[in-house]
């Protein structure tokens, strides 16, 4: 596939986000793999349109359930591109290793709007995004986080019942002796940065732009 197909393909997957479109960014995705395509460079496209989105939503053009909708897009298209991403980490070729982040919302709790928000930002802000959806336990976090030698556990929870799981996490890793190995972030409606503190986390954001600054502070 020679170039202009290939600016064609990003094309699809920017307006397949644009456009809210789930089978048309995971089609576009399978054509990207499919054809050789830079994998992060659709990554970064994805991510250019998430933020053109951004902006129209601080501007009162674009609203939530758009937001959303955008966000299950790129979720579709980064089922097909993260295990070649991960491929190519694993390889060495994909050049400088992209933080892994496990993610997902805590046992008990089935709340995932803001956690998908966090989840899409990171993805579209240099890190591999490993989603594991929501009701996650404290031991599925380390077996995903030991699997791909991840560098932040990211754990939310929306819920006053569901987060003490957030400790139950860091308890439970600490238990393996394997509290060191992996920087723990917490968030959600019920969290603050004073309970992120009392646990022993290693940092916490308010929302998914804060998230992803937190994030990129503990790679540095």
């Amino acid at each position: 596939m020679g170039k202009q197909d290939k600016d064609a393909v990003m094309s699809k997957l920017h307006d397949a986000i644009m456009n809210f479109n789930e089978d048309e960014a995971k089609s576009a995705a399978e054509e990207a793999v499919k054809s050789g395509a830079d994998v992060l460079k659709a990554v970064e496209v994805m991510g250019d349109a998430m933020s053109e989105l951004g902006k129209g939503f601080e501007k009162m053009e674009v609203f939530l359930p758009e937001i959303v909708m955008a966000s299950g897009a790129l979720k579709e298209a980064m089922k097909v591109l993260q295990p070649k991403i991960l491929e190519l980490a694993a390889s060495g070729q994909g050049g400088k290793r992209r933080p892994i982040v496990i993610i997902g919302t805590v046992k008990g709790d089935v709340h995932t709007v803001g956690k998908d928000m966090v989840a899409t930002m990171m993805m579209t802000s240099g890190f591999d995004v490993v989603d594991l959806g929501h009701d996650v336990s404290p031991s599925a976090f380390l077996d995903k986080a030991k699997e791909l030698s991840a560098t932040i556990i990211a754990a939310s929870a929306l819920m006053s019942t569901t987060l003490p799981v957030q400790k139950d996490l860091i308890d439970f890793l600490n238990a393996k002796n394997m509290r060191q190995q992996f920087k723990v972030m917490v968030g959600g409606g019920v969290a603050t940065k004073e309970w992120a503190e009392r646990i022993g986390a290693d940092g916490y954001g308010q929302d998914a732009i804060e998230g992803v600054e937190i994030a990129k502070k503990l790679t540095a």
